[in-house]
């Protein structure tokens, strides 16, 4: 296995120099005009606004309106580079997309303008919602990655890694239902649903533990009651339940479903409960993570093996990786430590620090894309490996 060679590499590095200046502006656009999840009109217009100079550019696809397909080239294999754009309510891009859209759509751009004499199909997908709303998964069920030989992208952190395991996550949205009455002179005609929100909350806490250590369960009340002198009639929680696997997470939601019912039973109100989409574990490809990890050293950047234990965040990369070959590794941009979906990731976020090292990983990435495209050997073993070995878990 050969790879692209070294000239094709070489063409990669000077594309991403020529784009340089275009990306970092992107990068600190999108930065400046944070939009929450499936809500970004701004970030897609900008990003199908440079792609559509070298792609066709397919807007709206999967039936969310913020969702692009960006194509060039023609037939197998189709490798698809992805785009994430949404910030997070509060703290802007504290999650770092907005690196993650520049250099994926960079990464596209330069692969195809450098070496568009290879086989097959470059891809730039723009996958909106990946701050709880699945739109992943939604693309993914509507058929968008369908013949998708290869999934590529990256994620901001506090150190770079070619892989990383990741939980399986589940929303609950729980509203309790009860009777309103003055908390003073009639308290005893009504019947709290804020009593039954609390006594939710205890019951999950005490049912902590009794899960695998990996498990997590954690939410907010997003409405308590309307004046303190009422009983309130109405509450709401947001809940997230994740685990190592899909099925634990299944398992782990009927027991906090329950917790609920028996909430809703001790205080004689009702509750109602919705499940929203399904955030799967993590399968990263070896193999292509590795072409990325030495693509980043030849630039300098140094690459840790990751320690696969404890409980990780979630990203709907997960249910794309169990279908197709993927990648998710992960790009020192600020100091270690650095909380993440934090006011202080989002003011590193956009530093030249972060830029620089935006500009190195899209290299990498395009690079890594050049091999597969150039050497069937390579894509063959990305796809054995898919065939064989399973999502990445702690030990």
């Amino acid at each position: 296995m050969t790879g692209a060679g070294a000239e094709i590499h070489e063409r990669i590095a000077a594309e991403i120099s020529k784009l340089a200046d275009t990306l970092i502006e992107l990068s600190l656009d999108l930065h400046a005009h944070p939009e929450l999840a499936l809500k970004e009109k701004y970030a897609a217009s900008r990003l199908t606004g440079l792609l559509r100079e070298d792609f066709l550019v397919e807007e709206g696809v999967g039936g969310l309106p913020t969702a692009f397909r960006a194509s060039a080239g023609v037939g197998s294999p189709v490798l698809a580079f992805l785009c994430e754009y949404d910030a997070l309510p509060g703290v802007g891009h504290g999650c770092g997309h907005n690196l993650i859209a520049a250099g994926g759509a960079g990464a596209a751009l330069a692969l195809r303008r450098a070496a568009p004499e290879l086989p097959g199909t470059v891809s730039c997908i723009g996958t909106p919602g990946e701050e709880g709303a699945g739109g992943k998964v939604v693309l993914l069920e509507a058929g968008v990655f369908d013949g998708v030989d290869a999934a590529l992208m990256f994620h901001p952190g506090d150190m770079t890694m070619p892989i990383r395991h990741a939980t399986a996550n589940r929303r609950l949205d729980v509203e309790f239902h009860g009777v309103a009455a003055h908390a003073a002179a009639s308290a005893h005609d009504g019947r709290s649903a804020l009593a039954a929100m609390i006594q939710f909350f205890v019951g999950v806490d005490a049912l902590r533990q009794f899960v695998p250590e990996t498990s997590r369960m954690h939410g907010i009340i997003t409405h308590g009651g309307e004046a303190p002198n009422v009983v309130p009639a109405y509450t709401r929680a947001e809940f997230m339940v994740r685990a190592l696997t899909s099925d634990v997470v299944d398992d782990l939601a009927e027991r906090v479903e329950a917790i609920a019912g028996a909430a809703a039973t001790a205080t004689g109100t009702t509750v109602t409960i919705s499940r929203g989409i399904g955030y799967a574990e993590r399968k990263n490809n070896h193999v292509i993570a590795e072409l990325v990890a030495g693509h980043l050293r030849r630039q300098d950047v140094p690459v840790e093996q990751p320690v696969l234990r404890g409980g990780t965040g979630s990203s709907d990369i997960g249910n794309v990786s169990l279908v197709l070959p993927a990648i998710h590794p992960y790009l020192q941009v600020m100091d270690r430590g650095t909380p993440s979906h934090s006011l202080a990731m989002a003011e590193a976020v956009a530093q030249p620090r972060a830029q620089e090292a935006m500009l190195r990983m899209a290299t990498a990435l395009a690079c890594a894309g050049a091999d597969l495209l150039a050497d069937p050997e390579i894509f063959d073993a990305a796809r054995a490996e898919f065939a064989t070995r399973g999502p990445d878990l702690p030990e």
